[in-house]
């Protein structure tokens, strides 16, 4: 059975997003700084594709209702 990358590829995000807030409850003091970046870019890589998902549809609908115009 083969694996489609996009599929693993979903969970990289929220994997991320856990493991930041895993290692901001569980560390030191001195050491959490260290798990904000990687929480940060899980969270901007969710917000980037609702964002390219949102502009998707946007042209798709432009371009039906351009071509029901020139019927």
């Amino acid at each position: 059975m083969k694996i489609n990358k996009r599929f693993i590829l979903s969970f990289v995000a929220p994997s991320m997003i856990l493991i930041s807030v895993i290692g901001l409850i569980f560390r030191e003091n001195s050491r959490k700084i260290f798990y904000l970046p990687i929480g940060l870019m899980g969270i901007a890589i969710i917000l980037e594709r609702g964002i390219n998902r949102q502009l998707d549809r946007r042209n798709i609908l432009k371009k039906i209702k351009a071509y029901k115009k020139v019927k």
